[in-house]
């Protein structure tokens, strides 16, 4: 029997009297474009800082390939094999486009230095459709540009697992559908993707099994088009009256 690629079994993580993610467990296979989903406040983005080391499991197991990742500090799970962007983008602002790529390449799983770096993050930059700005600060590009360089980072480090947090929040219609076929793209050559998304019609089109959290709990696991008729997962978005 073929070992998932992630594993989580029975994540719990507690602040205080609060219990933002509640013994939750799911499993992602190696290519897999898993859709995370569920209301605001429902404990994906913590689910996803649990499986990146941003923060450490009260109890539960995480697993990459196996090997248990969860409460590592985030260098180490970044260096095993997990990147990620962020639902506020988090760019490096005194470097430059090129610089934040590199600085991926640096500190992730591939660990390379000097020129090959800085080739592989031109590479980058224009399959994010940035050809051209490599050299540009970070700070002198828009919001959604910000949002690619970061996605580019991620990709420098040639992840086992990317963890996209709402990349697609945000974009007007036409980059919408650019960013959809970027992720396809990504998808296509193999790369194993867990993505939180409140754009409805990019899990649609992308995710082929969603996992759908509410109130920490997972309430749903199952193909895209399975969960999103789910009564419990109306229910859980539109709340009683609507559902």
């Amino acid at each position: 029997m073929s070992v998932p690629l992630l594993s989580i079994e029975r994540a719990r993580k507690t602040f205080g009297g609060l219990v933002a993610v509640n013994d939750v467990s799911f499993e992602v296979g190696q290519g897999e474009l898993l859709g995370l989903i569920g209301p605001n406040g429902s404990g994906k983005t913590t689910m996803l800082n649990l499986i990146s080391g941003a923060l450490s499991p009260t109890s539960g197991s995480i697993r990459l390939s196996g090997q248990p990742i969860g409460g590592l500090p985030v260098h180490r799970i970044s260096r095993i094999g997990v990147a990620r962007t962020f639902q506020l983008v988090r760019v490096l602002p005194s470097m430059s486009a090129v610089e934040n790529v590199v600085a991926g390449a640096v500190f992730g799983h591939n660990r390379l230095w000097g020129g090959e770096a800085r080739s592989l993050a031109y590479e980058l930059l224009e399959r994010v459709g940035l050809k051209g700005r490599e050299e540009q600060p970070v700070t002198a590009m828009t919001y959604i540009d910000q949002k690619r360089i970061e996605l580019a980072r991620a990709l420098a480090g040639n992840p086992h697992v990317l963890l996209l947090d709402e990349w697609l929040a945000g974009l007007n219609p036409s980059e919408l559908r650019i960013g959809i076929e970027l992720i396809s793209e990504i998808s296509a050559q193999g790369r194993t993707i867990i993505m939180v998304e409140h754009v409805m019609d990019a899990i649609r089109s992308l995710c082929g099994r969603c996992v759908v959290m509410s109130s920490g709990v997972k309430i749903a696991d199952g193909t895209s088009a399975h969960v999103l008729a789910d009564p419990e997962v109306v229910r859980a978005y539109l709340g009683d009256d609507d559902a």
